[in-house]
């Protein structure tokens, strides 16, 4: 695997994708992977698309690729598919989806099965982007699964994170709600020739208005937006943005809404507040895992299973449960 690494390192496809697959497999080759590319690592800009399943996310990633080519950026692509809960199985239609980038030596492509991971993403996402951060490109796009209001994970995964809205998808009170739409840096109207475009875009702008639910992403959290008078250059104003991604229509106005993000980031402290919530929250999932496994080594299926048994009879509590398996970890 060293052989794989330092190929890697140098930017070989084939290398880079057998690095994925090995990490998506095994925590150990996960662990052992990542701490030998870390200190590569932290040059790209992470740009994650999310929205609801239809929105045409995939088809704007493919635009969003290609114009950051003609800019002679090299493109790594992470495309997230929802895993069955059924068989365990995934389509992974990305790459159908993305056939016309095939032949691109600048751009990578990788889907990924979600494998039952809640929040949009897959557990090995943020390995897979450290791979091709390593590998020295300049631009990682990460598309989410189809996500709904709580899946949100890509705000910590992410520099910049666009939320893809459409027209006809629901009632003007689904840009209100709170949850998915207030991760964005920048929203986006997708498919906006069709009919009911220009009352989604209002809608959209009117909830930045609303206070507690509108505003502005500032260290990740949402701030209620100013009024003209008080407007703070240091806090990024979010933007909503019109995109036919089937004809390339406003592409290359997001394209450039992305870089002035990038370098508002940049120019702020703003970059060093998105790396800080990424790392908190990815040392805070390795611990979590860490602790399972540890748990599962320390106390047999067998006993797990009584305890919980015992939870649903009602002759134990669940903290009562609890105190048990943590006694059982000492």
């Amino acid at each position: 695997m060293i052989d794989w690494i330092d190929k890697a390192r140098q930017g070989q496809p084939r290398a880079i994708a057998r690095l994925i697959t090995r990490l998506e497999n095994s925590d150990e080759a996960a662990q052992q992977i990542v701490k030998a590319l870390y200190p590569q690592t932290g040059q790209a800009h992470i740009v994650g698309v999310t929205g609801a399943p239809g929105s045409g996310k995939s088809t704007l990633v493919n635009e969003l690729a290609k114009a950051f080519r003609r800019q002679d950026k090299r493109v790594g692509i992470i495309a997230v598919d929802p895993s069955s809960p059924f068989t365990g199985g995934a389509l992974l239609g990305d790459r159908v989806r993305m056939r016309d980038l095939a032949g691109d030596s600048g751009i990578f492509i990788r889907s990924m099965a979600s494998r039952g991971s809640l929040g949009g993403l897959s557990r090995a996402t943020a390995a897979a982007a450290k791979v091709l951060d390593a590998a020295g490109f300049d631009l990682i796009l990460i598309e989410t699964v189809g996500a709904g209001q709580a899946e949100v994970d890509i705000a910590g995964a992410a520099h910049t994170t666009l939320v893809i809205e459409a027209p006809g998808m629901g009632d003007d009170i689904q840009s209100i709600k709170a949850g998915i739409l207030e991760i964005a840096d920048i929203l986006v109207v997708n498919k906006a020739d069709r009919p009911g475009a220009a009352r989604t875009v209002r809608s959209l702008k009117t909830m930045l208005q609303l206070g507690p639910t509108g505003g502005t992403r500032h260290h990740g959290r949402i701030i209620t937006t100013p009024t003209p008078a008080e407007v703070d250059e240091s806090v990024w104003q979010i933007p909503v943005q019109e995109t036919v991604s089937t004809d390339g229509t406003g592409i290359e106005a997001l394209v450039d809404t992305i870089e002035a993000h990038r370098a508002h980031l940049r120019a702020t402290d703003g970059w060093l507040a998105r790396e800080k919530e990424r790392s908190r929250r990815e040392v805070r999932t390795l611990l979590q895992y860490r602790f399972m496994a540890r748990l599962e080594t320390a106390v047999s299926a067998n006993d797990r299973d009584e305890l919980i048994t015992a939870v649903a009879r009602r002759e134990l509590d669940p903290y009562t449960a609890v105190d048990k398996l943590f006694g059982s970890m000492k």
